[in-house]
């Protein structure tokens, strides 16, 4: 535990500087709000105009507006951005303090990642909760609401597989935050991961509904641990062994994305240059 503190002090500090923003939060809940609201009614015109989306192998149209929600819900956990403290630190120059700690700089880096993502991820997701899974039934809209778990299992394994998406989320921003260290500039990969990540996280459209030609290789990607299979585990459209298999990719992706940064990161530091001074 001592050789933890560091790193637990580094995620706790961020986590706690995040949550004062309020006002930020309560701006992306309505924004949130208002594309969920778009979001759903597209769906529902879809589903009218295509009975045969709803079939056994993708989402029912409760499912997919549940999906909708929950994912309005989380979108700050999407990996779409590098951490804006560490893009600062290398345009100032101060990442040469973190290279001066007596510490581990990725497990740092990540620890302070992991604090920023989840701040911004509890408050939304809480007032979503309130707003789709309270207030839409409450004013008789149960039908475009945000449904509970089918069963305890399914709620259960979404917990699960919720932990794991924030810790893959967590290890493609470092990904991301390496690749500025590396070109000294975020703009370009910010600008480049946005589109990646909201298509094949399944933020834009849930993968279910995405051609059958392509679904194998959209459940596989590294990007689906992050959204599409906790959202689909707790909607009960992913169950029994395929919601496993969901959990075993979270888990790969995680230590393969984990240990590839660790080693990406280590040769980028070597050939670290601050200048100025």
């Amino acid at each position: 535990m001592e050789a933890l503190r560091p790193y637990i002090a580094a995620f706790a500090s961020r986590f706690l500087l995040m949550m004062q923003y309020r006002a930020a939060a309560l701006a992306g809940f309505a924004t949130q709000c208002w594309f969920g609201a778009v979001r759903v009614m597209v769906l529902a015109a879809f589903y009218l105009g295509a009975p045969e989306a709803a079939s056994p192998a993708s989402l029912s149209l409760s499912q997919a507006v549940t999906y909708t929600w929950l994912a309005q819900g989380l979108l700050a956990l999407l990996p779409w951005t590098a951490d804006p403290d560490i893009a600062a630190a290398v345009r100032t120059g101060a990442i040469g303090y973190d290279r001066l700690r007596p510490v581990d700089a990725y497990a740092l880096w990540y620890a302070r990642t992991a604090g920023w993502v989840t701040a911004r991820v509890v408050p939304r997701v809480a007032l979503m909760i309130l707003a789709a899974g309270i207030v839409l039934p409450l004013i008789g809209q149960a039908e475009w609401a945000w449904r509970p778990p089918p069963s305890a299992s399914a709620a259960l394994l979404f917990t699960v597989s919720l932990t794991l998406a924030a810790a893959l989320s967590c290890a493609v921003v470092m990904l991301i935050n390496i690749v500025v260290v590396a070109t000294l500039n975020a703009r370009g990969v910010n600008t480049l991961a946005v589109p990646v990540v909201v298509v094949f996280s399944g933020s834009l459209l849930p993968l279910p509904l995405y051609p059958d030609a392509i679904a194998a290789a959209l459940f596989v990607q590294p990007l689906a641990g992050v959204l599409d299979i906790p959202n689909r585990i707790y909607s009960g459209a992913l169950t029994g062994l395929a919601a496993w298999a969901g959990l075993g990719l979270q888990v790969f992706w995680t230590f393969a994305l984990i240990l590839a940064g660790r080693l990406w990161l280590g040769c980028v530091m070597r050939r670290l240059e601050i200048q100025g001074g």
